[in-house]
């Protein structure tokens, strides 16, 4: 059984044996003159309580720390990353993490007990890559839905918490598709080429101007050079999703909900790769979902269809398409608790048997036999007929990231 976040974090004891110093209160008291010493950009520590004496200091890991081994006393990390404080050499042992502290100005104790130094953007990375494991079974005849590369199985892109963006092509590896400044989006959504080049692309939303691109698909998982596609006024709106071809016109279409009034609009993919002039498609309440999914044809029709979850009730509602730009009467598929979920993903059919399937990531309330607190990965088999089979955990590493599409 796994325990949260939060007791992984604080028990050395745990398989993955992370401490935050920041977290657990590490004695952070005004500076001492020598503690201000320590220059901008690196890591420093001292042999002594007070921060005096001699000044120890990098900008670089450093998987051993000769005379310095185990010496490692008052500490300052003045970078703009996590400082790793590994108690063996070789980046291994239990692990304190020390919070950025770009301003230099709090100091605490690292126990004397440090055989190895790591700097790293992300405080996952201390324990585990950037990005959690994914993994999908290649599935049959050509790439489909959720297939970002073309190699017939579900692809999954994540936002680490630095702005990074991380393509996982399921065979439980990753790369990086977006060196930083992803978390200038308010919103991130995929499914569908709407460049009409045969590759499905990625729509942003940036939240200081309120204007919708499109990065299109490389067809290897990356990202091309984006376009605009809304000048302005979307912030306006919530849950932008893409949905596949809602209309049956042969073009990826968009939804969105008015945040001002809970209407549901339909923006049309056009020929040349943008959005075509808005329709309602729901008079009113959908402010009352707090996700909304685009699955793709879960029931069998040939038209895509969404999913949507109740903020008040946590239940999970299944909305078919008509293939003519509408939905059709929602039907009831999750009864409740699903709002210990923290991310609902739609990735296609993630165990290749020709449905698509729904995956999720959970918050700190979560608890299940298997598997408890943030960070449990749960994929639901599609059924064929628009309804999940019960989620099944196939991973605890979901934790510590900025969004998952």
């Amino acid at each position: 059984m796994r325990s949260t976040l939060l007791r992984r974090v604080a028990a050395l004891a745990t398989t993955l044996g992370l401490t935050s110093l920041g977290l657990l209160g590490a004695g952070a008291a005004p500076a001492q003159a020598a503690v201000a010493d320590c220059p901008s950009g690196y890591f420093c520590a001292w042999k002594t309580d007070d921060g005096t004496g001699t000044m120890f200091k990098t900008r670089t890991d450093l998987s051993s720390l000769g005379s310095w081994d185990n010496a490692f006393h008052a500490v300052v990390n003045h970078t703009s990353k996590f400082a790793c404080l590994y108690d063996d050499a070789n980046f291994s042992g239990p692990t304190y993490v020390w919070d950025p502290d770009p301003k230099g100005t709090e100091w605490g104790h690292a126990g004397g007990r440090v055989g190895s130094v790591a700097l790293v953007s992300t405080a996952r990375e201390c324990v585990k890559p950037a990005y959690p494991r994914w993994y999908a079974s290649p599935a049959g005849g050509k790439a489909d839905f959720g297939d970002l590369n073309g190699d017939r199985r579900a692809d999954v892109l994540v936002r680490d918490t630095a702005g990074r963006l991380w393509f996982l092509p399921g065979d439980l590896s990753g790369r990086m598709v977006g060196t930083g400044g992803w978390n200038g989006m308010s919103a991130l959504t995929r499914h569908g080429d709407f460049s009409r080049d045969g590759r499905e692309d990625v729509i942003a939303r940036e939240a200081s101007t309120g204007k919708l691109w499109l990065y299109p698909g490389t067809g290897t998982g990356g990202l091309g050079s984006r376009k605009l596609i809304g000048t302005g006024g979307w912030n306006g709106m919530a849950h932008v999703t893409a949905f596949g071809d809602l209309t049956g016109d042969g073009r990826s279409d968009l939804i969105a909900v008015q945040k001002s009034t809970g209407k549901l609009y339909l923006y049309p993919g056009t020929a040349s790769g943008g959005l075509g002039s808005r329709k309602l498609i729901g008079t009113g309440g959908w402010n009352s979902m707090n996700a909304l999914v685009g699955m793709g044809d879960t029931n069998g029709d040939g038209h895509p269809d969404l999913y949507a979850r109740e903020a008040s009730t946590g239940r999970l509602w299944f909305y078919p398409g008509t293939g003519s730009g509408g939905l059709t009467s929602r039907v009831l598929i999750g009864t409740g608790g699903w709002n210990t979920m923290n991310v609902l993903l739609s990735a296609g059919d993630v165990n290749a048997d020709g449905h698509p399937d729904l995956v999720t990531a959970t918050k700190a309330d979560f608890v299940a036999e298997e598997c408890r607190g943030v960070g449990c990965q749960l994929v639901y088999e599609g059924r064929g007929t628009g309804h999940i089979a019960p989620g099944v955990v196939v991973g605890d590493d979901w934790y510590g990231l900025n969004g998952a599409f």
